[in-house]
């Protein structure tokens, strides 16, 4: 009977965690809330401060962490190695600049409050390190990841992503030593951070020798759920080997994500891995809500909205002022402030570090969660009212909009813009079936009116590619008008669909070597035909004969074609030799007359001198 009083307990809360998840999140989105509100509240509800359901949340939490640790290797699929070398500037610049001037402040905060240095500090430090599971949630429900202004937020998380390691060892140092340890506490650190690179290391070879093989091996099986255990074991595995270093469980399964980036199999990866996360990640916000303290809060109320305040305050204006110094506008600045005006889930494993080793006492740890929380709670509703005050453009409306779904036509256009428009002319010409899809809604509505029926869709996602017929089509044609997305469709069609040719529209050279590089059937820079023709056109103004002009735009073409083949074996920079430049040739000086001749040193050297020249006459 106990046993099963047991087993109905646990059923109970599990129904309770899916319930209270289901119920509250469509009310809390249908209040424009946003999704993080809903679970947290849902899970203030049903802990120990609410129903009681739930007694202890920090179980709960330490299961509900592995939802961050699959968001993070979702990321880092996205992060390839090219991509975080182009990143090293917002990463190591804007990154540091920003924790750094954030951590001063709310440093300054606590010293001006009285407390000591080093608690100061080490509450600043925990506050800074913005939370990546909210911050990188709304930045998906707002489509703001992909662009510019997303990637130097994600830019300045994974910094503090990456800073929670030294923050740590930091806390070690700071903390009151007994007397004579102080030689073996220094000796153990230093063996722990040894420990920690040499983790990363073991990683990173693992990742760069292993796991392709392994996954060749997997897909050769032909067993979807294997690939899917398969997926599951490598983030768990790199989580686990980096928390037994003593590193964060995210930092391992970004860094798994990151060697996986390169590889075939990446988007069946993150196929298998997305449905885990999502659940996951919302149970992750259910038990931050679970561990309010609302007894803490009660008794210091005025102490934790006081702080609250400040630090929400004063992090929006060092988050401001960074990204004003780094030369971002006013609006992008505004709503970097108001995203990043909150703590962090890493502030709890600091703050439960710095109360272990006696730099803080238990209530204070218990406060200092209490501001973490509210914040994190906070933070959605800081930017309702952003979005609703803040100015902002038109809405657009969908009238007449449709979303591709259960397209069928025989060849698939993707963009519609300068380049598409007049790809498209021959082909309706000819009779041929064709589909087209953009994201501008603007432009979908001014296209209807010239007799184009253009559907609604996001060329790189895969969803809208099934939805829009590419695997049924005879070829995919790439019109859109940025390198990036053109290589990014390119990638999802090849992987996807392998056997359906693609045609792109490549913005330069570099667009152009990675799109032969992914294996498109046929790519086309966006001026070079035109610049071809232009450059023809005025040779024959200036007077040049028509088939002189069309003998140099030959060999025009035949230069750039052998220059790119050159490209694609050395580089970028390789072949610049078929190129004309404009500015003259080096000419070498005349030769000098000596002023006087030259005379032998030995007499060894003056015999043959002499037979030389009576042989010369």
């Amino acid at each position: 009977m106990a046993a099963e009083a047991a087993t109905n307990t646990e059923l109970l809360q599990v129904v309770a965690l899916l319930g209270a998840g289901v119920i509250a999140v469509p009310i809390f989105k249908r209040l424009s809330l946003g999704s993080i509100l809903g679970y947290l509240a849902a899970g203030l509800v049903i802990g120990p401060f609410g129903l009681g359901i739930f007694s202890e949340p920090a179980s709960i939490l330490h299961v509900a962490e592995l939802g961050v640790v699959m968001f993070l290797f979702i990321i880092g699929l996205e992060m390839r190695p090219s991509r975080l070398w182009s990143l090293r500037r917002e990463i190591f610049g804007l990154g540091v600049l920003h924790v750094a001037v954030c951590a001063f402040l709310l440093t300054m905060v606590g010293i001006v409050a009285g407390f000591p240095a080093s608690v100061s500090f080490v509450a600043a430090a925990g506050f800074v390190l913005t939370s990546t599971a909210s911050v990188m949630q709304i930045l998906e429900e707002t489509g703001a990841t992909a662009e510019p202004k997303g990637q130097r937020i994600v830019s300045i998380l994974l910094l503090e992503d990456l800073a929670i390691v030294p923050l740590l060892a930091l806390v070690a140092f700071l903390a009151p030593a007994a007397p004579g340890d102080v030689t073996t506490t220094l000796a153990d650190r230093f063996i722990d951070i040894g420990i920690g690179i040499a983790a990363i290391a073991g990683l990173i070879v693992a990742g760069l020798y292993l796991l392709n093989p392994l996954f060749r091996i997997l897909a050769d099986a032909q067993a979807r759920e294997v690939m899917t255990a398969a997926a599951l074991l490598v983030v768990l595995g790199a989580a686990l080997t980096m928390q037994l270093s003593g590193l964060s469980m995210a930092m391992g399964a970004f860094l798994a994500g990151v060697l996986l980036s390169e590889s075939t199999f990446r988007h069946q990866l993150e196929a298998d891995v997305e449905p885990f996360r999502g659940i996951l990640l919302g149970l992750f916000f259910m038990a931050v809500g679970m561990s309010l303290d609302l007894g803490v809060v009660a008794a210091n109320w005025q102490t934790i909205a006081l702080y609250v305040m400040l630090f929400m305050g004063f992090q929006a204006m060092g988050a401001y002022a960074v990204a004003r110094f780094t030369k971002a506008t006013h609006a992008e600045a505004l709503e970097r402030a108001v995203i990043m005006a909150q703590g962090g889930e890493f502030a709890f494993v600091l703050y439960a570090s710095a109360a272990a080793v006696g730099i803080i006492t238990a209530e204070a740890n218990a406060i200092l969660t209490a501001i973490i929380i509210i914040s994190m709670a906070l933070t959605p509703l800081t930017m309702l009212l952003f979005r609703r005050f803040a100015p902002r453009q038109e809405a657009v409306s969908l009238e007449g909009v449709d979303v591709a779904d259960g397209l069928h036509g025989s060849v698939l256009i993707i963009g519609f813009g300068r380049f598409g428009q007049i790809v498209a002319q021959p082909l309706l010409l000819r009779g041929v079936d064709v589909s087209i899809i953009d994201n501008d809604v603007e432009m979908i509505q001014a296209a209807a009116r010239f007799g184009f029926k253009i559907y609604y869709g996001d060329g790189t996602r895969i969803d809208i590619l099934h939805a829009a017929g590419a695997g049924r089509a005879r070829a995919v044609l790439v019109c859109v008008d940025k390198g990036d997305v053109t290589v990014r469709i390119a990638e999802l069609m090849q992987s996807e669909f392998p056997l359906i040719p693609v045609f792109a529209r490549s913005y330069d050279r570099g667009s152009s070597l990675k799109l032969i590089e992914v294996g498109v059937e046929y790519q086309i820079r966006e001026t070079f035909e035109s610049a071809l023709l232009f450059g023809r056109t005025t040779l024959e103004h200036l007077g040049v004969e028509p088939e002189i002009a069309a003998e140099v735009i030959a060999d025009v073409r035949e230069r750039d074609q052998a220059r790119f083949e050159a490209q694609l074996a050395g580089g970028l920079q390789a072949g610049r030799g078929y190129m004309k430049g404009n500015m003259p040739a080096p000419v070498p000086a005349p030769l000098a007359v000596p002023k006087r001749g030259g005379q032998a040193l030995s007499e060894e050297t003056a015999t043959v001198l002499g037979q030389r020249a009576e042989s010369a006459t």
